[in-house]
């Protein structure tokens, strides 16, 4: 399936449309012992032997820490007009509790200054998965102090950076962090427990609404605040059937209704209750904790790579949970054993995800709906392929460049049908640490030799480069 416009149908954008690229602390910075900065859970899961592929850490990633000023020059030379990075917590705050590490802050204080003085809008996600390793030694996000630890350490980035920075996420992709930390382990800290996931999810959100009340106490009213969720798009295997709907509608609440149930409507829903109510009674739920998480927000943003298939389970099928989130013989869903995964069809890029660009489109129409009038942005889009140099040291990613073509058309679409979607954040920027794949896939549009460091734009970064210097997709042929 392909939403991608003929070459002879020009996709424009509206002129103030904000062109970006995103990275994340963990996948690029390196510098993991320097400046303070103490472990968090992914420097000790991916120490941990067979965590990830082939052992490897992000203890050097694509030292970031050390390189950002060529990497920001990278940016003004590709015509980003804006760059999404999240800030290493224990890098800033190393046990989660107490003073700033001042050393940790002006790293990013440079950075942000180095943006500025390119023209480039910086955009700051406080929480991409790095919880400092001491927070969870006291129990992580299953327990509700985490939540407040995390208000302390939002005021402390909000006065360094919000003076200069103007948009603000609190959270990236919470359903990760709950979910493939807690209950599937395939993701740091690698915990298999149902409950606690939930727990987390609840805590994660609270964080969300205590952060953005921490954020809005010392920054400028000009600041945006929001979070960016990763919603799955779910469809049933058979739409007439009641059995594969009900299916969708439990993994629907899974991945969505639990935050942007309590975020945008002040409730959680009481199906997703009802079905979880063999796992727990929701008892982390304290009196106000709604009020709390469901603050108003300036911006939402949509996190989007491939739709999710299923249909209620056969009882007597045992294979694989072909859900895309990493093998692990305990599922990410809570309470969902009787949902099937399906594959979804088409091309497949190297994750083994799907490519349909409509499901971007469904997702912005669905939030389009949920929060109407409320400003959206696609704060991660993007596909790993198996890029390599040619003999030339040149490298050519026809099908990214297809797939960014496809889904930008996406979003234009969308736009034409009224959605308030004001930009888009490629991922990512450069090739990186993928967590527990570690080094095997390649998200980036800047190919990265891991060995020498050596940076290298692909075909897809110097045609995303064109589409945001002119507001228009270049024809996917032509480069």
């Amino acid at each position: 399936m392909s939403d991608s416009a003929t070459p002879a149908t020009p996709v424009t954008f509206p002129p103030a449309f904000l062109w970006g690229a995103a990275t994340s602390a963990y996948q690029i910075e390196g510098a993991v012992r320097e400046d303070g900065r103490t472990p968090s859970i992914w420097d000790t899961f991916s120490h941990t032997p067979g965590r990830t592929a082939g052992g490897d850490t992000g203890d050097v990633a694509v030292d970031h820490y050390h390189r950002y000023r060529d990497d920001v020059a990278l940016m003004a030379g590709l015509n980003l007009q804006a760059y999404r990075f999240s800030v290493s917590w224990s890098r800033v705050q190393p046990t989660g509790r107490g003073p700033a590490v001042q050393r940790g802050l002006d790293f990013y204080r440079r950075l942000v200054d180095e943006l500025l003085e390119k023209g480039i809008k910086p955009a700051v996600t406080l929480y991409h998965w790095d919880l400092p390793q001491e927070l969870e030694d006291a129990g992580g996000w299953p327990e509700r102090d985490t939540a407040y630890r995390f208000a302390e350490y939002a005021q402390i980035v909000g006065e360094a950076l919000g003076d200069r920075v103007e948009t603000w996420m609190t959270l990236n992709e919470p359903w990760c962090a709950a979910f493939l930390g807690y209950a599937s382990g395939v993701h740091a800290p690698g915990r298999t427990e149902p409950a606690a996931a939930l727990k987390a999810a609840h805590h994660l959100n609270l964080a969300h609404g205590l952060g953005t009340k921490a954020l809005r106490s010392v920054m400028p009213a000009r600041n945006q605040i929001s979070l960016s969720l990763n919603t799955s798009v779910v469809r049933p295997l058979n739409p007439q059937s009641p059995a594969d709907l009900a299916a969708a509608r439990k993994i629907d609440d899974l991945s969505g209704g639990i935050f942007h149930g309590p975020i945008l409507h002040g409730a959680y829903p009481e199906t997703l209750l009802e079905a979880t109510s063999s796992v727990t009674d929701w008892s982390c739920i304290q009196d106000g904790d709604l009020d709390t998480i469901h603050q108003p927000m300036d911006a939402l943003g949509l996190n989007y790579y491939t739709p999710t298939l299923v249909s209620a389970a056969d009882p007597d099928d045992k294979g694989p949970r072909a859900d895309g989130h990493g093998a692990s013989e305990h599922s990410p869903w809570p309470a969902a054993d009787d949902v099937a995964f399906h594959q979804s069809p088409g091309e497949q890029t190297e994750m083994g995800w799907s490519v349909d660009p409509t499901g971007l489109h469904e997702l912005i129409m669905r939030y389009h709906r949920e929060a109407p009038g409320l400003p959206l942005y696609i704060t991660e889009n993007g596909a790993a392929y198996d890029d390599k140099p040619d003999a030339d040291g040149k490298v050519h990613d026809p099908e990214r460049v297809a797939y960014l073509h496809g889904h930008l058309s996406a979003v234009r679409r969308a736009i034409d049908d009224g959605a308030e979607v004001r930009g888009y954040f490629l991922w990512s920027l450069l090739d990186n640490f993928e967590w527990a794949y570690g080094y095997e896939k390649r998200f980036g549009a800047v190919y990265v030799d891991y060995v020498s460091q050596k940076r290298t734009p692909k075909s897809s970064a110097l045609w995303y480069a064109r589409a945001a210097k002119a507001g228009e997709l270049p024809d996917p042929e032509g480069i």
